[in-house]
């Protein structure tokens, strides 16, 4: 028997080698894939919730190192809250305005936990424009606003200027003798 040059001993597959053509095929599906997830995860990222709001969604402070006649401010929320253990005299004084003539009616008692009325929380924000009010400052002792001269009293209800609001009473529980928790 005689063969020619012409003659194929296997007939060829007519689009080449199967095997190749599967795997360009996967190879560009998974790079297509790759691509779409490198531009898909920063959109799905960005839903996440911020990481320093998750942070910070409640703390717990110890307050042991403040003393009477002084205040701490800690950041919380990205605001700051004034931890201020009040002495006697400044109670008397919140306590002895319970009934005056106030814009935004609240008693001392109100604005503290019951059983702890020397430690006052306040979120230490002016209610006017946002600024943060200094304490010490003002006709009744409490915290002034150097902004547009809001004045607080003790109680950090509004007695004077242009803020309509006392300053706001963050949401706190104390869970021991020494720590707060806000929030």
């Amino acid at each position: 028997m005689v063969e020619t040059a012409n003659a194929e001993p296997h007939a060829e597959h007519p689009h080449g080698d199967p095997s190749r053509r599967d795997f360009i095929h996967i190879a560009a599906i998974a790079a297509a894939a790759g691509g779409v997830a490198t531009l898909a995860w920063p959109l799905i990222d960005q839903m996440n919730p911020s990481g320093d709001t998750l942070a910070l969604a409640s703390i717990e402070y110890d307050f042991s190192k403040v003393v009477a006649g002084q205040q701490a401010v800690i950041k919380w929320r990205g605001k700051p809250v004034f931890v201020r253990h009040r002495t006697p005299k400044e109670i008397a004084e919140a306590k002895a305005d319970d009934h005056a003539a106030l814009r935004d009616p609240a008693t001392d008692a109100s604005r503290v936990k019951p059983g702890k009325e020397e430690w006052l929380i306040l979120i230490g924000v002016c209610t006017h424009l946002g600024c943060v009010p200094n304490f010490g400052g003002g006709a009744y002792g409490g915290w002034l606003c150097p902004c547009h001269g809001s004045v607080y009293d003790t109680a950090g209800r509004i007695r004077a200027g242009p803020a309509p609001l006392n300053l706001f009473l963050p949401d706190y529980t104390f869970t021991g003798p020494t720590k707060v928790k806000i929030g």
